[in-house]
């Protein structure tokens, strides 16, 4: 905690205790429930990451989606199960950790119907409605109409799993019916109930089961536990969907009857929407008013980081808890830190949804401002403490991008006397120019966190203009040398569709982002193409800005659609909607063969089909190549070393292997965790994990 720091009298709203049903929050600060690619594979280190939410101050701490039933089977995605009782003692580890730090813990019980193509239970999926199944793969599979029958069942099995999730200690028990995720929701949604019994038709009629539902789990465990309701407020399909006055109404109809209101919209990449195209708070106005329709508490999400805003939200009337899941991966001690004063010690989400490609890459989360998320347990890494300095001697950082920015200032909070050495004149790298490229302003939160941190260093010392060789590298004679040096945009064209570089004339005009990011964008009217082999964010967000200066923008790409890549952020359809909007014109499967002055070859990458297009510039987004010239010249004179004091150099983020900033944060603490620490015996597994138990062969 800061000397002297208290928390500001404004946020003391913030920290009221709330009554949910027959348990109490000891704040407003409420992490709903969220994916993170760990699940019932990896539940210690499930555990261990919930926990320490509730060891950094949040009130009430939920889970992911809980499959009920092997009707309900979502794999290939990992998430919890309450199939029968053998799953409980997984998730009483998650409820006990929880607890051990004083916060409530929801579990968020779910069927999905038809979005789950049940893979590995092969059970028919179930729906409101016979459609296809509603999964991100096109699966070539249909749900079925569920009977009366299978709505006894349903309400059989969700009550039977409440009672396994008290049994296994937990808090609150959800009923949930949001994101277009759940066969409740379908239920609900005229855009998927087409049925013509007392479950469809009416307003009435379609919230019926969400209804008896909510009444079996309150009478199975209400008497213990609270029963909150997590519901879509808007599907926005317009009048094809749910809309805000039609949810209100279906709200009203049960108001009293759940504990609390969990509200949300639909689908999911609209709820958790990135910064690029939506706004901290963005759900408020399809939120508000609900609170007026019931006396029970409300909580509400909108990627909260400002803790005026959150203020705000619960002195308007909006809300009575400030829901989370992004800003609470971020920074787990979100709300420690404003009860200290801590405001600037905040990391604050930057809205780029890393965390959410966990999910869809079936892999522990990550998360780019908090690179210990998910290695709790595994690495027992900790967001806000790092063991000391086990020696007394000091490193040396070049380049001060995210990876070393990172290292600086973990290994200065160890107590490291740290040298960080920086070509530029400013801090941040990579982070520092991308962040000035359409939507993406929040991302220079990366820098502005570490940069805050490091002014509270006094062991650690910054120069500029520092564009070390290996002989300067040398005359420092420090015993620890990190080269952090990141990487380049090519404009050779070499990348995942090109093994080679391309055939590109000598008049022709070559971009790269880098160029671009420089301030050398062609001008208005200029006809560029954009060829876009990495596939993540930057083609689409170069192609954004040059249609914004007026250059006439033709975007290719080998893949089937702009930023594929950026499926696993939940964004890629906003991405190409704005693209076409903008007057971009898009065309997927081609290559880029050659470049002449004037014009591009570009081919079909089924045929091979080649077609000539007018291009006064080309911006080539294939990949990058490391700057590792200062690398190559330490290990060249590793002779010199000894002479010099150094023991070692490490080369680490995007000099060592170019990736996502996330990627380059992780490198920057895994050096700083590993310094001096215990080295990793031979081919021993680098981490915990945890194996399936064989059961008996009869």
């Amino acid at each position: 905690m800061t000397s002297g720091a208290q928390r500001d009298p404004r946020f003391d709203v913030l920290f009221e205790p709330i009554r949910i049903g027959p348990v109490t929050a000891k704040n407003r600060f409420y992490q709903v429930p969220h994916c993170n690619g760990m699940g019932h594979r990896d539940p210690t280190a499930l555990a261990w990451m919930r926990g320490v939410k509730a060891e950094g101050g949040w009130a009430v701490v939920c889970t992911e989606e809980v499959e009920i039933h092997p009707t309900s089977d979502v794999n290939p995605f990992i998430e919890l199960r309450l199939w029968d009782d053998r799953d409980i003692p997984m998730l009483a580890r998650t409820a006990d950790r929880i607890h051990e730090f004083g916060a409530l813990v929801g579990i968020e019980l779910a069927h999905n119907g038809p979005h789950a193509a049940n893979h590995y239970a092969r059970e028919v999926p179930l729906a409101a409605s016979s459609i296809p199944v509603t999964t991100a793969g096109y699966e070539p599979l249909q749900a079925r109409a569920m009977d009366r029958q299978d709505i006894r069942d349903l309400r059989r099995w969700h009550r039977a799993a409440a009672l396994r999730a008290r049994q296994a200690g937990f808090d609150l028990i959800y009923v949930y019916a949001g994101h277009a995720l759940t066969v409740l929701h379908h239920f609900l949604s005229r855009h998927h109930n087409r049925r013509s019994d007392e479950y469809g038709g009416s307003s009435r009629n379609r919230v019926r089961l969400l209804e008896e539902i909510i009444g079996d789990t309150k009478d199975a465990v209400g008497d213990t536990c609270a029963v909150p309701c997590r519901i879509a407020v808007d599907e926005l399909l317009g009048t094809d969907g749910l809309e805000k006055a039609e949810v209100e109404e279906l709200i009203g109809l049960v108001a009293e009857l759940p504990d609390l209101w969990d509200l949300s919209l639909a689908a999911w990449p609209n709820d958790s929407i990135t910064s690029r195209f939506g706004p901290e708070g963005g759900q408020e106005p399809f939120v508000s008013g609900v609170k007026g329709l019931t006396t029970k508490p409300v909580v509400v999400v909108g990627r909260y980081t400002s803790p005026d805003r959150m203020a705000s939200v619960v002195n308007k009337g909006i809300a009575d808890f400030i829901g989370c899941a992004r800003p609470s991966i971020a920074d787990p001690f979100l709300p420690k830190k404003i009860e200290e004063g801590r405001l600037d010690d905040i990391r604050e989400c930057i809205g780029c949804n890393i965390c959410v490609s966990g999910d869809f890459t079936m892999s522990p989360i990550r998360c780019t401002q908090n690179p210990t998320m998910g290695e709790e347990w595994r690495k027992g890494w900790h967001p806000e403490r790092i063991r000391p300095q086990e020696s007394d001697k000091p490193v040396l950082i070049v380049g001060a991008g995210p990876a070393g920015l990172e290292a600086a200032q973990a290994l200065g909070k160890r107590d490291y006397e740290v040298t960080l050495a920086e070509k530029g004149t400013a801090l941040g790298g990579r982070v520092a120019r991308e962040c000035r490229l359409p939507g993406l302003a929040a991302w220079g939160r990366v820098r502005d966190y570490r940069e805050q941190q490091l002014h509270q260093l006094p062991n650690v010392n910054v120069y500029f203009d520092s564009d070390l060789d290996a002989a300067a590298v040398l005359e420092f004679g420090v015993p620890r040398v990190v080269v952090a040096t990141g990487a380049r945009w090519r404009a050779d064209g070499l990348g995942r569709s090109r093994a080679r570089p391309m055939p590109i004339a000598a008049g022709a005009r070559v971009l790269t982002p880098d160029d671009i990011m420089a301030g050398t964008v062609p001008s208005a009217g200029t006809r560029v193409a954009v060829w876009d082999d990495d596939h993540y964010y930057m083609g689409g967000v170069i192609a954004e800005l040059l249609a914004d200066k007026g250059c006439t923008t033709h975007y290719l790409t080998p893949a089937s659609e702009a930023s594929t890549w950026t499926q696993n952020t939940m964004e890629q359809h906003f991405i190409q909607a704005r693209l076409l909007e903008k007057g971009v014109t898009i065309q997927s499967f081609t290559n880029l063969d050659a470049v002449s002055e004037g014009s591009i070859t570009a081919s079909c990458v089924f045929t091979g089909r080649t077609e000539e297009i007018e291009a006064d510039a080309v911006v080539l987004v294939t990949s990058r190549a490391p700057e590792d010239r200062l690398a190559e010249e330490l290990a060249a004179r590793a002779d010199d070393w000894g002479d010099a004091g150094i023991e070692t150099v490490t080369t680490i983020g995007d000099a060592l292997a170019p990736a996502t900033i996330a990627h380059a944060v992780y490198a920057g603490r895994r050096y700083a965790e590993e310094l001096d620490g215990p080295a990793v015996e031979g081919d021993d597994v680098p981490f915990k994990r945890e194996i399936a138990e064989l059961l008996p062969l009869d």
